[in-house]
């Protein structure tokens, strides 16, 4: 089987257009992941005809604080019309807004019972807006020793017991192995205790964020280990190219294609 596959148009040849690298993805039979829409031409996007897998789903905000939340909830409603216009499957969610080289706006070094308890009423709130709205939130897991130091509930440990006390549909998990592999580790185990709650899957290798196969993680095995326990949602390449991208993208469609 080939899961549906989608990869980062962001991460991809960065010296072109936006819509042009949707539109050679599309081409290539590649859903097209997006980050914060503000930046981008949406009608250009819209002409691409691309399918538009996921996308960050707030501008501003966190889950942690009563002022937090009111500004994750009023950007979250902002970009769910923008989802809705371009067709976006899953709109994407972190424990608090990230600013430059994905540090932080707001680092949180400690996340307190209360904090915990404010987060989940917070995405309960999501779930309620979602609901209204007819579109799907995930959140993601993010590593804290690399690339997002200070980031709440960035462990896949923290992400799954968050969603999972929700269990509600309109808020899944984008499980990302990149960032699962350099924070926690044992993928396969991690993939088949959030199974249920999976809404994509985010790959790239360890070290250096490149396409699979440039790194030490197995990603065949990941594959197929995946097929074994049923999942057949979607995969998307959340990486950067090691060489071609085009390449690239015929490495990961061969990777997980079992």
């Amino acid at each position: 089987m080939t899961f549906p596959l989608a990869a980062c148009a962001e991460m991809l040849w960065r010296d072109r257009p936006i819509e042009w690298r949707a539109s050679r993805l599309h081409e290539m039979g590649f859903g097209v992941g997006l980050w914060n829409w503000p930046e981008h031409d949406l009608s250009a996007l819209e002409r691409t005809g691309a399918t538009f897998t996921i996308m960050n789903g707030y501008l501003r905000g966190r889950l942690t604080d009563d002022e937090g939340a009111a500004e994750l909830l009023a950007t979250a409603r902002e970009t769910a019309q923008v989802g809705k216009r371009l067709g976006v499957q899953r709109l994407n969610l972190h424990g608090t807004g990230l600013g430059e080289g994905g540090l932080p706006v707001q680092p949180i070094e400690v996340v307190t019972g209360a904090m915990w308890l404010k987060a989940r009423d917070t995405l309960s709130r999501v779930v309620d807006m979602a609901e209204e709205e007819g579109v799907t939130f995930t959140l993601e897991n993010l590593n804290l020793p690399v690339d997002h130091p200070g980031v709440p509930f960035g462990r896949a440990e923290d992400t799954l017991a968050l969603v999972s006390s929700i269990d509600h549909p309109r808020l899944r998990l984008n499980l990302d192995l990149y960032h699962a592999q350099i924070g926690e580790g044992n993928l396969i185990e991690l993939c088949r205790k959030c199974l249920p709650w999976i809404g994509e899957i985010q790959v790239a290798d360890v070290p250096g964020r490149c396409e699979p196969g440039t790194g030490e993680v197995n990603w065949p095995g990941v594959a197929r280990a995946l097929v074994v326990m049923g999942y057949t949602g979607p995969v998307g390449m959340e990486a950067w190219a090691s060489g071609d991208p085009e390449a690239a993208l015929e490495a990961f469609r061969t990777t997980f294609t079992v």
